[in-house]
């Protein structure tokens, strides 16, 4: 039986988490979130939760890049509120020191929007245990990065991501 976890800032602009724990939790990070609530999910979040149950999971959470509920990323903040991404971080690894969680990078292409979502990722890795399992699916972007969660052909596989790999090539 999974409970439902969601958590989110002051008059709602930003959401720090959402999603379903169970016994076998897939942690799904994307890149900001939009209005999906527990009692409405969007497009992205019916996927994610879809792919987390098609591929054995029993529960899925979506953590974000940036807080900051946006449906349109290019009214992202032009420059980083550091308050607001502290928060992010410190609700991220709340959520991950309470399981042993398999994490999927789905942020897509959109992390190039804003030069600091770069360095919100790294925050977020930062906290992470060196335990946990990165993946994505499907083949990366031109640009190396792993695919947005509503661009993915449903008999598309998870496959290993090596985060720290990644980060290396992206930021060089």
């Amino acid at each position: 039986m999974s409970q439902w976890i969601y958590s989110y800032g002051k008059g709602n602009r930003e959401r720090y988490t959402l999603g379903e724990v169970g016994s076998k939790t897939l942690v799904c990070i994307g890149i900001n979130p939009s209005t999906a609530t527990p009692e409405k999910l969007d497009n992205t979040l019916t996927r994610v939760r879809s792919r987390a149950l098609d591929a054995g999971y029993d529960s899925w959470i979506m953590l974000n890049v940036y807080p900051q509920r946006a449906t349109d990323p290019n009214k992202l903040h032009k420059n980083i509120h550091l308050d607001s991404h502290r928060k992010n971080v410190e609700e991220i690894e709340k959520i991950l020191k309470t399981g042993n969680y398999d994490i999927w990078a789905a942020w897509g292409t959109l992390i190039e929007k804003r030069r600091y979502l770069l360095r919100c990722l790294r925050d977020i890795v930062d906290v992470t245990n060196s335990n946990i399992k990165w993946y994505s699916v499907g083949d990366k972007s031109k640009a190396g990065h792993p695919h947005h969660p509503l661009y993915l052909k449903k008999e598309l596989l998870f496959d290993p991501f090596y985060i720290n790999n990644y980060l290396r090539d992206i930021i060089l």
